[in-house]
């Protein structure tokens, strides 16, 4: 792309939402929930989930948003089927009964212009507590390869599968699983 259609197309974007407040759909390709929990002193267990969806609303300027996350608890893979079928049923995550994960903001922490944490609420297995979520990298910008504005985040937090009833294995696989999410979200 020639440097003054680049340049044009910045000065459109910019116009188009003023002080970048807007409401961006996440990228399912670029977001994954993943976890790691201790297995019974000898190793660290990781899995992930790869299917999630929702929405993140951001104004730079206002320094407010919304954080929307939607997982699919089916799409958990920690790369072993055999685990990953007693994992879904009904004694670990009941995806049937249970089949969506949920993270809802309800406030962002800022450092000056810096995003350093959001609080908000976990919804697992039908229990909703609450849990915040540190960030450890944050930008909104005109992503240059696919030519749309967002913003991505990577951000890590823990909690207590015993507070959402997932209490198999208790004390020899860990109760403190350790959650990140890297999410990636454009405007429409």
């Amino acid at each position: 792309m020639p440097i003054h259609r680049l340049i044009a197309a910045l000065l459109l974007t910019a116009a188009a939402v003023g002080s970048w407040g807007a409401e961006y759909v996440i990228d399912p390709g670029h977001t994954y929930a993943s976890f790691e929990i201790d297995h019974l002193g000898f190793s660290t267990q990781r899995g992930q989930f790869n299917r999630s969806s929702g929405s993140v609303e951001f104004d730079s300027e206002q320094k407010t948003g919304r954080i929307d996350v939607h997982i699919d608890a089916a799409s958990l893979d920690t790369g072993l089927e055999a685990r990953d079928s007693v994992l879904r049923g009904e004694a670990w995550f009941d995806t049937k009964s249970f089949p969506d994960i949920l993270f809802r903001s309800q406030k962002l922490i800022f450092d000056g212009e810096k995003l350093n944490a959001v609080d908000g609420q976990l919804v697992m297995r039908g229990e909703i507590r609450p849990l915040r979520l540190e960030v450890i990298r944050f930008k909104c910008g005109l992503n240059l390869a696919n030519r749309k504005r967002g913003c991505g985040a990577d951000a890590q937090g823990s909690l207590k599968r015993s507070d959402f009833g997932l209490n198999n294995g208790l004390p020899f696989i860990g109760d403190e699983v350790r959650l990140r999410i890297q999410v990636e979200a454009y405007l429409p």
